[in-house]
């Protein structure tokens, strides 16, 4: 682990109430909220936010399971740099049983944590709780972002609850039409860019750079706080539910920014005492084929990522060639003993259609987890012994286009019942005849006789207990 990641600093002179800044590079250390700071006034590099007191699972909440006290961001405030922040409110995301994927794809235990139900449909309403307060901490009144679309729709939310003014920059015809709706409808300006996502956030930079805006894409280290707090709901809610914590992560990565709070997250509580070691879950990056490039770190060895200008997939949320949150995810993922794995569109839309059989909606991005995990099962990179968590980060409707394409199409019918029942039967047998015969053919197994004596068997202790009692 870099000396700069490690967590076990002094508290500095600059700390305000337990809270400063540090250069993950060359581990200078700021005043939280005396100024606009994004990065190293050294060297530029990220900066992190760190604590005096990490605190443990007994901090949080009203006794430290995820049934007592509030569910969401602000449960974990203790670990936060504020005891509350601009809220609608966010967190508390379900993690999914899918039965069917579980089977399929072949590992012990397989869980879906859906940040497509935040406020604004993903996991980016996290992170704005608490950079808009910080916002309204250091003074700014002008919000900006540059987006694929999911920030912007946060950023628009979150910056018109906190009453200020919020600009977006997306790049022109690349952002799901959903996406933009939501920014539109919350009151964000919205400037569209004839370039990607990464020349946009080359110019919000620049803006943030000349105090015109204050920066709200995930090179804001406060902003990784808020997204942190998605480890915190797997780890708590996980471990309520199978009584051991996920062996590993599996997550889309575009800026690579929930990576690095996730591995955040969990160097915090390993530092605190609250997991051990082994209890830490292996982070696995999944990128597109056509916008890999931490993928390409991974694979090569490389200490760096290597900026692609030509990026291109159809999910839009990932189609990043810069991930600036590379060198805190780089070492998440080695230092956790995970990998990285690309997969292919048609990989990705498959995923998306089958978790949307089990009832899980979400857009092709986060559908990169599950084509990410299915890819590496193949290759055996990942056993079948695991307990594993895919992130999905944002929901159907963000991309209602690419949803429409990957379900199938509606079928015309007469204004007329007898011809709907005509039509839906159509050489196929009806509800009632299908109930018939599996019932014929459950009937007619050897296994009936054994099941029927084992129902006995049960009622008759059931009985005796009642009795005994």
């Amino acid at each position: 682990m870099s000396a700069h990641l490690a967590l076990d600093e002094p508290e500095p002179a600059v700390a305000d109430d337990g809270v400063w800044l540090t250069c993950i590079e060359c581990g200078e250390t700021f005043a939280p909220f005396d100024d606009v700071r994004y990065t190293c006034d050294d060297c530029d590099g990220l900066l992190e936010v760190r604590y005096a007191d990490l605190p443990t699972w007994d901090d949080f909440g009203a006794g430290g399971s995820p049934e007592s006290g509030p569910y969401g961001v602000w449960r974990y405030s203790a670990g936060l740099p504020f005891e509350e922040g601009v809220s609608l409110p966010e967190g508390g995301t379900p993690l999914h049983y899918v039965p069917s994927i579980e089977d399929e794809v072949g590992v012990n235990n397989l869980r879906i944590k859906h940040e497509g139900m935040n406020p604004t449909g993903s996991f980016k309403d996290r992170g704005m709780t608490v950079g808009v307060r910080v916002a309204k901490e250091v003074g700014v009144n002008r919000l900006a972002c540059a987006s694929t679309g999911n920030t912007s729709a946060a950023l628009a939310a979150y910056g018109a609850r906190g009453g200020m003014e919020t600009l977006v920059l997306l790049p022109a015809g690349k952002v799901a039409a959903g996406k933009v709706a939501q920014a539109s409808l919350h009151g964000a300006r919205i400037l569209e860019v004839d370039g990607n996502f990464d020349s946009c956030l080359d110019i919000v930079q620049d803006l943030a750079a000349r105090g015109e805006a204050y920066l709200l894409n995930s090179l804001n280290p406060f902003r990784l706080e808020g997204q942190k707090t998605i480890g915190l709901e797997i780890m708590e809610r996980f471990h309520a539910d199978e009584g051991t914590y996920p062996d590993r992560i599996v997550l889309p990565v575009g800026n690579a920014g929930n990576t690095a709070a996730l591995y955040k997250c969990f160097r915090e509580l390993r530092e605190a005492g609250a997991i051990d070691e082994s209890d830490v879950p292996k982070l696995t990056g999944v990128q597109a084929e056509g916008a890999a490039p931490m993928v390409e770190a991974v694979e090569e060895g490389n200490d760096e990522v290597r900026r692609w200008d030509e990026v291109e997939t159809r999910a839009t949320a990932i189609r990043i060639g810069n991930p600036v949150n590379a060198p805190k995810a780089l070492p998440g993922i080695r230092e956790t003993g995970g990998t990285a794995v690309a997969v292919s569109d048609e990989e990705i839309t498959e995923a998306q259609r089958d978790l949307a059989e089990e009832g899980v909606g979400v857009e092709p991005a986060s559908a990169a987890s599950l084509a990410g995990l299915r890819k590496l099962r193949d290759a055996g990179e990942i056993d079948d012994d695991e307990d594993v968590v895919c992130l999905t980060t944002g929901h159907l409707l963000k991309d209602p286009d690419a949803a429409y394409e990957a379900g199938g199409d509606p079928e015309p019918v007469p204004n007329d019942t007898e011809a709907v029942l005509e039509h839906i039967d159509d050489g196929s047998p009806s509800v009632f005849e299908t109930v018939r015969e599996q019932g014929s053919k459950a009937a007619d197994s050897p296994l009936i006789p054994a099941l029927v004596a084992g129902g006995l068997g049960l009622a008759y202790l059931y009985r005796k207990l009642r009795s005994e009692q």
